[in-house]
């Protein structure tokens, strides 16, 4: 089920979930570890496929395939991908990604762009979509039509961000973050960060408030797995659910972002933990929607409650834009998938263009072989060889219809350059 010779985009295939077709409980029950998306590599190895990455992030799980088969490795794909989260394929009817051909294309293209993340223009996507494709090569899957579908994903996504203002948005968002976390608490280095779930943009704004030199991160999510995974990028430390009360009085400053959990984080949780603190200020940030934490705890005196739009404020960029970034970067990403889809159709040509340059060849060297102290001669006996089929065929198609001759007339003109009746020289 590998690439074929000269196959187009036809050929490519993504199927998955995501945060914007799946609800969030089947996306959790599908969330992959890498020691799973290795498992799942190798199950689909095993029963034939050869060109295939699975993209887990918090927000998706995606397969990307090739094959000249499409179908038939939809099929497979699926049955392996629910196997994997103990679901029916039924399970995911109405909520699975499902694109194939030049839709395929562009969706990767988007993703890695960061166009259809939950925050367009984070960082991270694009650094997720080389780790996939790590996996994919460590589990000996990643072919070579996968290969030139990345590589072409890859130099999009990073145009997107060098010619739009595209990777602005989501950065800025987390430098606001930084800027209240030391207008609040000045020196950041005593500070202690809760990330409270794994949403990507809470993520980001973790990341660059460790960067910024926050002293120690716990990672507290109802998804484990994905948690450790966080932790250990960041260097953090993982707790459980039941200790949020007593995170709460150790942080200083809490990013959360739940996602599907609303008001998870309690205006009463936080009160209490005010008091135990004896009102020593705590940051939030809550990235998700709908939001983790209780609107009502931006009452709270000691309590300062941000959400993504108040950060853009702090940044003071709006929302056009990131629009506005967005309208561009998808414009440049349309004209990638555009240029990519003729060049995978122009590979159709590549045999016979082999074989056309083979044919010469030999008939050069027949010619030399024949006259190898006479130029004239060679060159002659070789236009001769080299024009004798087509003008054959060209007189045999003349002699079948009018239509024929045009054809293959204009066929001819448009391969060799030549001029056309009009463009003749003059008699």
């Amino acid at each position: 089920m590998s690439e074929g010779p000269g196959i187009g985009v036809e050929g490519y295939l993504m199927v998955g979930v995501n945060q914007k077709v799946t609800p969030l409980a089947l996306r959790d029950r599908l969330s992959l570890d890498d020691p799973s998306v290795l498992t799942l590599l190798t199950r689909l190895r095993q029963r034939g496929l050869t060109d295939v990455m699975a993209l887990s992030t918090c927000d998706r799980v995606e397969i990307c395939a090739h094959s000249t088969e499409p179908a038939v490795v939809r099929q497979i794909v699926l049955e392996e991908l629910c196997a994997a989260g103990g679901l029916c394929p039924e399970c995911l009817e109405g909520h699975l990604l499902d694109v194939r051909g030049a839709s395929a294309v562009s969706h990767l293209f988007r993703v890695a762009a960061s166009l259809e993340s939950q925050v367009i223009g984070e960082p991270h996507v694009l650094g997720q979509v080389k780790a996939a494709h790590r996996l994919a090569r460590d589990a000996g899957i990643a072919g070579s039509a996968l290969e030139a579908l990345l590589q072409a994903a890859y130099t999009t996504a990073k145009r997107a961000r060098a010619e739009t203002p595209l990777a602005e948005g989501p950065v800025s968002l987390a430098a606001a973050a930084v800027q209240v976390a030391r207008d609040l608490h000045g020196d950041l280095g005593s500070c202690r960060l809760l990330l409270l779930g794994t949403q990507e943009m809470g993520e980001l704004i973790a990341e660059q408030l460790l960067a910024a030199g926050v002293g120690r991160l716990v990672v507290c999510s109802p998804r484990r797995l994905r948690a450790q995974a966080v932790a250990e990028r960041l260097g953090g430390l993982v707790a459980t659910h039941d200790r949020l009360m007593d995170l709460l009085v150790e942080a200083d400053i809490v990013v959360a972002g739940m996602g599907g959990s609303a008001h998870a984080l309690s205006e009463e949780a936080v009160r209490l933990s005010l008091r135990r603190r004896r009102n020593r200020p705590i940051f939030l940030v809550d990235v998700a929607v709908p939001a983790t934490i209780e609107p009502a705890v931006e009452r709270l005196e000691a309590a300062f409650l941000y959400d993504l739009a108040d950060l853009e404020g702090v940044a003071e960029r709006g929302r056009a834009n990131r629009d506005e970034a967005a309208r561009a970067a998808s414009l440049l990403v349309d004209e990638a998938v555009r240029v990519f889809v003729r060049h995978r159709a122009e590979r159709r040509a590549v045999p016979a263009i082999m074989a056309l340059r083979a044919l010469f060849d030999v008939e050069r060297r027949r010619a030399l072989d024949e006259a190898p102290d006479d130029a004239e001669k060679a060159t002659r006996l070789l236009v001769g060889r080299l024009l004798h089929a087509p003008s054959a065929a060209l007189r045999a198609m003349a002699a079948e219809s009018e239509d024929a001759k045009d054809q293959a007339e204009a066929m001819l003109r448009r391969l060799f350059a030549l001029p056309g009746e009009e463009d003749g020289p003059e008699p």
